[in-house]
């Protein structure tokens, strides 16, 4: 992958929004299975709480209280919520889909979506939805890797990509699955960023090889590892790592740069559709609207450690200073996530041939 855009921008400060691309128009008829009291969506990990304590746990509660509407919620890697409602088409399960980029333009070429414009959408940033009105962002989310700070305090914190490749990390790294993992397809795009391309990008990758554990479907499930000493570095991203922090303290988060460069990161939010010939159509666009409402942007930081997709919901509490301190100097790009979508596949393929996955 050679093409990126060149917007670059560094942080000083955190607040509000970024990510993607367009505008939003509403379509979409109602079935009759919208009368049930239900909806189903089928969303990437790092929203749930582990203890029930996490963004969606408490949206999810909220949403009820006020509709009477239950969420049927089903998770796993952002690739794999994709396939599942692909396989389904004919007889359609998911009425929403949350993923991480580039796999919600994957579900809206596959003809997984139908435009919608949720209540509250006029307020997200014009970057951080698709222009045709196919997905929204609802919480945005930044692209990082996490340590283990107990055993590699005291200076020994990794801060390039090449400390990974080091001997005293052998059989103690792991990334998730590009093509399967939204953060594991992440990998691949900030190597290919940071290292100036394809070519150099699998090169390293082989080499870090040496000391990766191996795949992983998840990337939730990578924290418990690097809290627990099992692992000393893997990736993730920054508002599902600090919310699991809470509860796993030797996790501390870093932004890899390249020798001699500087540290950097993407965003990576995770967007919303409505599904084509979504069961409850009805019930799906009363959810979307809730996901976008003051009450439930509001809470993004206070409860799930993320970053607000509204643009006009401006974050005071704890973990909105503390996100903000996180990212304060790191350079930010913007992936092609159109040149993304479309050769994703060719780049997973090279980074199989390169690790021997």
């Amino acid at each position: 992958m050679s093409r990126h855009t060149t917007r670059i921008r560094t942080f000083a400060a955190v607040s509000g929004s970024l990510v993607l691309a367009g505008s939003l128009t509403a379509c979409g008829g109602d079935s009759s299975a919208s009368d049930a009291k239900e909806v189903t969506v089928y969303s990437a990990d790092g929203l749930k709480g582990e203890n029930g304590d996490g963004w969606y746990d408490q949206v999810f509660k909220d949403f009820e209280k006020k509709t009477g509407i239950k969420v049927n919620y089903v998770e796993g890697g952002s690739g794999e919520m994709v396939q599942r409602a692909v396989r389904e088409k004919s007889n359609t399960q998911a009425d929403v889909i949350i993923t991480l980029p580039p796999f919600i333009q994957q579900a809206d070429e596959k003809g997984l979506l139908q435009a919608y414009k949720p209540k509250g959408s006029e307020e997200v940033d014009g970057a951080d939805k698709a222009a045709d009105g196919k997905w929204t962002s609802v919480v945005n989310n930044y692209f990082g890797f996490i340590y283990n700070k107990k055993e590699l305090g005291g200076g020994k914190a990794p801060k390039t990509w090449e400390d990974l490749t080091d001997s005293s990390y052998k059989d103690k790294v792991q990334y998730s699955t590009p093509g399967v993992a939204g953060d594991g397809t992440a990998v691949l795009i900030k190597a290919m960023h940071d290292f100036g391309g394809k070519k150099p990008a699998m090169d390293y990758l082989k080499k870090l090889q040496t000391n990766n554990v191996g795949p992983s479907a998840s990337t939730g499930k990578l924290a418990p590892k690097v809290d627990k000493g099992e692992l000393l570095a893997a990736n993730g991203d920054v508002q599902m790592n600090y919310a699991q922090s809470k509860d796993m303290p030797n996790l501390g988060i870093w932004f890899p740069a390249k020798e001699g460069g500087k540290r950097t990161t993407f965003a990576l939010p995770y967007a919303a559709g409505l599904v084509s010939k979504a069961p409850h159509n009805a019930n799906a666009k009363k959810f979307l609207d809730y996901l976008l409402s003051q009450k439930a942007q509001q809470q993004v930081s206070e409860i799930g450690g993320g970053f607000a997709a509204r643009k006009d919901i401006k974050a005071t509490d704890a973990n909105a200073v503390a996100l903000e301190k996180i990212v304060e100097g790191v350079e930010v790009f913007e992936p092609d996530w159109a040149d993304i979508s479309e050769n994703l596949q060719t780049y997973v393929e090279d980074w199989k041939s390169a690790t021997g996955s």
